[in-house]
């Protein structure tokens, strides 16, 4: 059974800068080939922020996330970051790392309730 958890929220000041890490177990064959990184506000949908298909190394930013976020990981240790940046306080919320783990087909826009496997989050709060 895969396994996912997230770390490395807390509270930063707007303009600060937080590193997000998500660990994947019990997945065989190496990283499951498309991730990404959600967020959530009580009360709306879960987001996309940025997803990677593993295989290819292929990013897709939004357009909230492109320029101030980047993705990176570490395949030994099954593990994917989030590096933000430049964050204002509209970056405030419950913060989600999801795999989906057939193929990378739509990894671009994927709907997150096909996903596979999700964490319990890690919040984020920007003041301003």
């Amino acid at each position: 059974q895969v396994h996912v958890v997230e770390s490395g929220g807390g509270s930063v000041q707007a303009g600060g800068s937080l590193t997000l890490s998500c660990v994947v177990s019990g997945y065989r064959g190496g990283m499951p080939p498309c991730m990404g990184w959600f967020r959530q506000v009580s009360g709306k949908e879960r987001e996309g922020v940025v997803r990677v298909s593993t295989g290819g190394g292929t990013v897709y930013y939004t357009d909230s996330s492109a320029g101030r976020f980047t993705i990176s990981q570490d395949n030994a240790e099954n593990t994917f970051y989030l590096h933000m940046k430049k964050l204002s306080p509209e970056d405030t919320a419950m913060y989600y790392c999801g795999v989906y783990l057939r193929d990378a087909i739509r990894c671009r826009d994927r709907p997150p309730e096909t996903f596979d496997a999700w964490g319990q989050g890690t919040q984020v709060n920007v003041s301003p």
